[in-house]
């Protein structure tokens, strides 16, 4: 019987420790952000749901799409024909589908366009997160 109070005396010391490691992190947790309904922007979203997300990202679309393939080609051609209007549209969508693989393939569970998130009040700051982007491209 006389061993009993050192084994709570050994586990409050355990919890105490415990405590005071874990207590602290819970403070740096990432913390869950929203955009209201009525700023919802779909043309500014390319990636995950505006309800709830911990880790935003942004990119800067124009500098995406004018560094693609097709963007490059729709320059050569007469501005206004079809062959410029399939190539432009085809660059929009080889840069949604880079923005989409970085948003998959890492812990971003929100990309938007560079500046969206950040005009709302209150304003969220998001990570620039363009070369990642860029990089997808490449691939």
């Amino acid at each position: 019987m006389s061993e009993r109070p050192e084994i709570y005396a050994e586990w409050r010391v355990i919890l105490l420790l415990t405590l005071f490691f874990v207590a602290p992190a819970t403070d740096t947790m990432a913390e869950s952000n929203s955009i209201p309904p009525e700023s919802v922007d779909a043309q500014k979203i390319f990636w995950g749901a505006t309800g709830k997300f911990e880790k935003p990202g942004s990119v800067d679309y124009v500098a995406i799409v004018t560094a693609t393939e097709e963007y490059q080609q729709a320059r050569k051609v007469e501005s206004g024909t079809a062959r410029y209007w399939i190539l432009v549209n085809k660059a929009n969508e080889s840069a949604v589908r880079a923005i989409s693989a970085v948003g998959r393939e890492t812990d971003y569970d929100l990309i938007v366009l560079k500046g969206y998130l950040e005009s709302l009040d209150p304003p969220i700051e998001t990570e620039d997160i363009t070369e990642l982007a860029l990089a997808k491209l490449k691939h």
